[in-house]
């Protein structure tokens, strides 16, 4: 007997999960992270790399995204959950995040961006 379909070659991929992109987590993170260094709920960032177990430098980085034009980080923010590699990621932020005039970060990000 012949059947339409081939036998099967193992199971079937699950469907690929959609993810929040990790630089995203990391920007709602300073953010909230700053709120409690605003409200006096954390004293320092010293106290924030204890409550969350990582290094002081680290804590550093993750702060450091809040230098970025509010353009960037509202764009950052509204981004959707995706199961492609996102173009953008915190390593192409950081140096961005430095370029004091914000008009100067975003013509880096299109330059990136292409």
């Amino acid at each position: 007997m012949l059947h339409a379909v081939p036998p099967g070659r193992g199971d079937p991929k699950p469907p690929r999960v959609t993810k929040t992109p990790r630089f995203v987590e990391l920007l709602r993170k300073a953010n909230e992270w700053k709120a409690l260094l605003e409200s006096g709920v954390v004293a320092s960032q010293a106290e924030i790399t204890l409550r969350e177990g990582i290094t002081r430098p680290r804590v550093t980085q993750i702060m450091g995204m809040l230098r970025l034009a509010p353009e960037i980080r509202e764009h950052i923010l509204a981004m959707h959950d995706s199961s492609r590699r996102p173009q953008i990621t915190e390593r192409v932020l950081r140096p961005i995040g430095v370029i004091t005039p914000y008009r100067d970060q975003l013509r880096e990000l299109h330059k990136f961006l292409g």
